[in-house]
């Protein structure tokens, strides 16, 4: 099962008529101690709208992918005319990708809708060439409210123990412990990690400015060497492994022949406004710059 957000209105209601740029700012101090600057081409895994896209300023190409089509409109409306940008809808169980072809990667809010992450992360880690970096926020089950709650009794799930909690259909949130296993059982090796989102509370938001939140914010990401306990923790992880050549090959491909059917993995070719792949007959819509991988014609 996926969480679809098609049609939603995610933007405005989460967003811009929300009290969030809190979040929004701690979010992209995260993400800028953790990403390279530059690189030739990245995917934002779940980019929804393309609230982050101008942090990959120094990269090549850029690719934004979600499940949800229209999402996607909305970010090509305002990146749309940058020709470094790509817009794919797709499923990320089923990435329509040739192996090796990012230099990076980020999946930000999005993991904790993810029911089977280890299949998730194993598609990621293919499109990953050996050496890159994958950026990953997820929501923190051992925090310190949810400690706080669980010892007083106002919760009923542990947040000590290591499974996920769904606590509300398609929301989990997830073990420090358990993520950093998935993610070397993955291929991947954990290099860096930052604790954001201390200060996500009602109290704190009105009693105090915006550039205070922020400020106290950057200071305390740092302790994440030593403990994770905020509810939002950012992982820089490189993906592991060898096979230099084989990567440097496919990292090499441009354009459209960065892409694969989702369904065989095999090549595709151009016919009007759709790629196809003679090896599993499938047709897929792929109009300017957005490539619609999520249901075959």
């Amino acid at each position: 099962m996926i969480c679809d957000y098609e049609g939603s209105d995610y933007r405005t209601r989460f967003w811009e008529n929300a009290d969030r740029a809190y979040e929004d700012a701690v979010e992209r101090i995260a993400i800028a101690h953790l990403l390279p600057p530059r690189g030739r081409r990245i995917a934002e895994f779940g980019a929804g709208f393309g609230r982050l896209a101008d942090l990959y300023a120094g990269y090549d190409e850029v690719i934004l992918l979600d499940y949800s089509r229209s999402l996607l409109e909305e970010a090509r409306q305002r990146w749309g005319q940058d020709p470094r940008f790509k817009f794919v809808a797709a499923d990320i169980y089923h990435l329509p990708f040739a192996s090796g072809v990012l230099s990076a990667a980020t999946m930000i809010r999005v993991v904790h809708h993810i029911a089977d992450v280890p299949a998730a992360f194993a598609q990621i880690r293919r499109a990953i060439a050996p050496g890159g970096t994958f950026v990953l926020e997820f929501a923190n089950k051992r925090n310190l409210k949810a400690m706080m709650r669980y010892l007083v009794r106002r919760q009923s799930w542990s947040p000590h123990a290591p499974e996920p909690i769904e606590f509300v259909k398609l929301n989990f949130n997830f073990h420090p412990r358990w993520m950093m296993q998935v993610l070397r059982e993955a291929g991947f090796d954990v290099r860096a990690k930052r604790s954001a989102s201390y200060l996500r509370v009602g109290f704190l938001k009105r009693v105090l400015p915006l550039r205070t939140m922020v400020r106290i914010d950057a200071l305390l990401q740092p302790t994440a060497r030593w403990a994770l306990l905020s509810p939002s923790v950012f992982v820089q992880a490189l993906a592991a492994g060898s096979g230099a050549e084989d990567a440097t090959r496919e990292a090499s491909l441009v354009g459209e022949a960065i892409f694969r059917s989702p369904r065989s993995g095999q090549p595709l070719r151009r016919e009007g406004d759709l790629l196809v792949c003679d090896a599993d007959g499938t047709r897929w819509r792929a109009k300017g710059n957005f490539y619609d991988f999520k249901a075959p014609l």
